[in-house]
């Protein structure tokens, strides 16, 4: 994993143009491409160790308590353990808010752990004390929108790190049928194209679609000495049980199944139909 950073130590551990047709009719032009969203710090948190963002599902509402997403290597009570899941525990963490630029705006706090695990997935959701009418009217500030369909390969991505106030530009690979690191196994990672080059301390950023602009996955990973699934040095591990080691790869967890579990008044509820979060 991109291991949380303790204190001020650093510590690199866990962690198109379109074509013109053939023959083309006199005085026309091809049409533009795509205009990619604008992707910037804005809604984006940093943590004590880890980064991480204001997020909302589809069907949020301004007056729902606002919610944080980082990753379950990220939570201040340590890693949770293989099979362990963490949900509704009191919190008081704080995340320093960052606007388009990088700056600090605000220090908001938690109210409670809404949900963690490193089992399948490696995520953790907070909940804040504040809505999302409260910090739009008080800091100018959108949450990210969780997108409510799996990533595409090929797709053009960024990282957007609040702990480093860094953004990495790259596009998804692939995806590892299941990532095994040490004692955890996650299912589904998305794999970055190789630029995508994230460090210690960018654990929980929010991976951003350039298209829609909305938060496709959430970064925890990456092979650092080319080891075969152990700590800091994740594998692939296809169907047949085939491993794969990509040193200097690196990888996020999808975040459009933590959507069916986000009930009204954003409360997670892990019995909510399509909710495929590990259960406590």
């Amino acid at each position: 994993m991109k291991k949380p950073l303790a204190g001020a130590l650093l510590s690199l551990l866990l962690m198109g143009a379109a074509v013109a047709p053939a023959v083309a009719a006199p005085n026309t032009q091809a049409a533009p491409a795509a205009t990619a969203v604008a992707v910037n710090y804005a809604g984006t948190v940093a943590l004590s160790n880890c980064s991480g963002s204001v997020v909302r599902a589809p069907a949020s509402q301004p007056n729902d308590p606002a919610l944080v997403l980082s990753n379950g290597h990220c939570l201040e009570t340590g890693f949770p353990a293989a099979g362990e899941v963490v949900k509704d525990r009191p919190s008081s963490r704080s995340f320093s808010l960052l606007n388009a630029s990088g700056s600090k705006v605000a220090t908001l706090r938690a109210s409670k752990i809404a949900y963690g695990t490193m089992t399948d997935t490696d995520v953790s959701i907070y909940q804040l004390t504040k809505t999302y009418a409260q910090i739009q009217s008080q800091y100018g500030i959108t949450a990210l929108t969780l997108n409510d369909v799996r990533p595409v390969q090929g797709s053009a991505i960024k990282v957007v790190s609040g702990y480093w106030k860094r953004i990495y530009s790259c596009n998804v690979d692939g995806f590892a049928y299941r990532l095994k690191e040490g004692d955890w196994t996650w299912k589904d990672s998305v794999r970055y194209t190789s630029s995508c080059n994230t460090i210690g301390g960018t654990s929980g950023s929010p991976v951003i679609d350039t298209t829609t602009g909305k938060v496709v996955a959430v970064n925890n990973t990456g092979n650092e000495d080319g080891g075969r699934c152990t700590v800091n040095n994740p594998c692939e591990v296809d169907q047949n049980g085939n491993v794969t080691v990509r040193q200097g790869i690196n990888y996020a967890q999808e975040t459009y199944i933590i959507v069916p579990c986000i009930a009204p008044g954003n409360t997670i509820d892990l019995s909510r139909p399509g909710c495929l979060l590990p259960k406590p």
